[in-house]
């Protein structure tokens, strides 16, 4: 089987690079397949533009470049989404991403006569999110529940995927890292395992 990994930090020796590496450590470990997403480095442009909303509207098909991206997806049984937090929610960048590639048509298909269909009930989704604050904080003010309901609800459900793995790793800029390291090749291991296509985790 085959995941897509998809990784948007900026910096390449960063934690969150770090992650998605040994997620993929895991899967070849299982003997499985993966492919690495770069955003930054692959300078994917995240900006939603009138072509976009073209699309949007069933005017125009998708650009080349969301054609490969969608294709990426196609290929994949398992997408793994490896993301530092900014304000409480993902990266503009892997936003963009998911704005423009999870388009109508192909993630899903609206119209005002037949309202939402979803389209994408054979895909997994693992999310591994890494935050600058403790679970003290995330927990105290409802973040967790805010993402959980924006991204794991908002954007997957509405498209039919299944979230099975939800992750904060906490306190990432002053714990030792190892074992958010240890816990991500574990991930990878596992995607494939009867556990890791189960019912979606708590998010730890």
């Amino acid at each position: 089987m085959h995941a897509l990994i998809v990784v948007a930090h900026p910096e390449p020796t960063s934690l969150s690079h770090s992650i998605a590496a040994q997620v993929a450590e895991g899967v070849s470990l299982s003997s499985h397949t993966f492919e690495i997403a770069d955003l930054s480095a692959e300078a994917f442009d995240p900006r939603y533009s009138a072509a976009d909303l073209a699309v949007h509207r069933t005017q125009a098909t998708p650009p080349a470049d969301i054609v490969a991206e969608q294709a990426r997806i196609d290929r994949a049984d398992t997408l793994v989404l490896v993301f530092p937090v900014y304000w409480w929610s993902m990266p503009g960048l892997l936003k963009g991403w998911i704005d423009r590639v999870f388009s109508n048509g192909w993630a899903f298909d609206f119209s005002p006569d037949t309202g939402s269909v979803k389209k994408l009930h054979h895909l997994k989704v693992h999310l591994i999110g890494i935050g600058g604050a403790d679970e003290e904080m995330y927990t105290r003010h409802n973040y967790l529940t805010a993402m959980k309901t924006q991204i794991d609800h908002g954007i997957f459900d509405y498209c039919g995927a299944r979230v099975v793995t939800s992750e904060i790793l906490f306190d990432s800029e002053i714990r030792d890292t190892a074992p958010f390291l240890a816990k991500a090749r574990d991930i990878g291991r596992d995607l494939f395992n009867a556990g890791g296509q189960g019912e979606a985790n708590k998010a730890a």
